[in-house]
């Protein structure tokens, strides 16, 4: 049986400005992609099949038999044996009739991808499910997600050993060290919540945490950091500075000094020195958070929310950004005082007024960059971001 994560329109477009630039599945939300966490508790390889705003997704070719899942749903053991149990032609729906999961032959499989309804049969899902459908669901759930991703990872598994004697560690048993890391006179409490250090990554001399924690491969904490719970910082991140319940996907910095607090900041940024998020209002009030489905700014719910930056933004030294800040692909921010609450695709500037950040110029930086670790922009790559900056034209005006 072929395992496909499906993203719901809907769903893609309120998950924006992160879905210009990859599925839903391939959100980075605990340890794990979303997309990694399906796979490892399936025991299957996953293909995706998605309605890209942009066009850039490439749809896995459907088999003869397959288990379709909504890309927005976590996986969660306590259902997983209902799943793998589900009868030929038959979805799995949620208490408020949304459809988890389904397992069809390729005609019915195709023309569900065509429309999302489903008349057929059906059984109701039972047992704990978290759904992702709004950037503040991801840090949020942050906390949860890296525990059971803990759990999933290290499993029947042995942490490699702790070799440095300035190191001190509260909570061992919930320390897990993936082999070449590096740790140098650290404090680490994992008595909190679970303290999961990557392939190769790099603690330095200082650095305090507080778990859970998700220091993915690669990834580096510089002298001094503080690194609150329920935080992800993605491969090959370098991070300083203060740092709560907040995820960075992968190849971002946040080097210096400066707070970041339930945030999630995407691939290829850069956050200048002493920058920092507002992450509660001065009245305690809800925030509210710009939404691309609604083309306005839309309730949380929640009273803590700080910054959603898009793949390649860029902001200089001394920024501060206010409470719920959304900006999205590609924007280069500098100047003094607070810029606008949402920041449209390739912009340039800050509170003193906004202009185009011209596409070649966007190239350019991102090409050097990328080239500092080793990789580079594709012209699949530029193409998408050209597609990108034409679909933002009206947002700059």
């Amino acid at each position: 049986m072929q395992l496909i994560l499906f993203d719901h329109p809907t769903y893609s477009e309120a998950l924006l400005p992160f879905t210009f630039t990859r599925p839903i599945s391939g959100l980075r939300m605990g340890i794990l992609t979303l997309k990694e966490k399906w796979e490892k508790h399936l025991g299957m390889e996953a293909g995706v099949w998605a309605q890209a705003p942009v066009g850039n997704y490439v749809n896995t070719p459907l088999r003869d038999e397959v288990l379709l899942v909504c890309s927005s749903l976590l996986p969660a053991a306590s259902w997983m044996e209902q799943l793998k149990q589900l009868p030929p032609a038959t979805a799995l729906l949620d208490e408020q009739s949304q459809v988890c999961a389904l397992r069809l032959n390729q005609q019915e499989a195709t023309n569900f991808l065509q429309s999302f309804i489903w008349t057929g049969a059906q059984q109701q899902l039972h047992g704990e499910r978290h759904w992702v459908t709004q950037p503040w669901h991801l840090f949020k759930g942050n906390g949860r997600e890296i525990r059971a991703d803990f759990d999933l990872i290290t499993r029947n598994r042995k942490s490699a050993k702790l070799s440095d004697p300035h190191t001190i560690v509260y909570g061992e048993e919930n320390l897990f060290i993936e082999e070449g890391a590096e740790i140098k006179a650290a404090v680490i409490n994992a008595a909190s919540g679970p303290v999961y250090i990557g392939r190769n990554a790099q603690i330095h001399e200082g650095v305090l945490i507080h778990g859970p924690l998700a220091l993915c491969e690669g990834a580096h904490l510089n002298m001094g950091a503080k690194i609150r719970g329920d935080s992800t910082i993605g491969p090959y991140c370098k991070v300083g500075g203060e740092v709560s319940n907040a995820i960075l996907f992968g190849f971002s910095n946040k080097a210096h000094d400066g707070f970041l607090g339930n945030s999630v900041i995407g691939e290829w940024c850069n956050l200048g020195a002493d920058t920092n998020t507002s992450n509660l209002k001065n009245n305690y009030a809800e925030v509210r958070l710009w939404s691309y489905a609604s083309q306005r700014f839309e309730p949380t719910g929640e009273q803590f929310c700080g910054l959603m930056m898009g793949d390649h933004s860029k902001c200089s030294i001394n920024t501060m950004f206010n409470t719920g800040t959304v900006v999205g692909v590609g924007a280069n921010i500098f100047g003094s005082g607070f810029p606008r609450n949402f920041i449209p695709s390739f912009t340039w500037g800050g509170a003193g007024g906004m202009t185009t950040y011209k596409i070649q110029k966007f190239f350019e930086s991102a090409e050097a960059m990328m080239a500092r670790r080793g990789t580079n922009l594709s012209e699949q790559d530029k193409a998408l971001y050209q597609e990108i900056f034409d679909l933002s034209a009206k947002s700059r005006d």
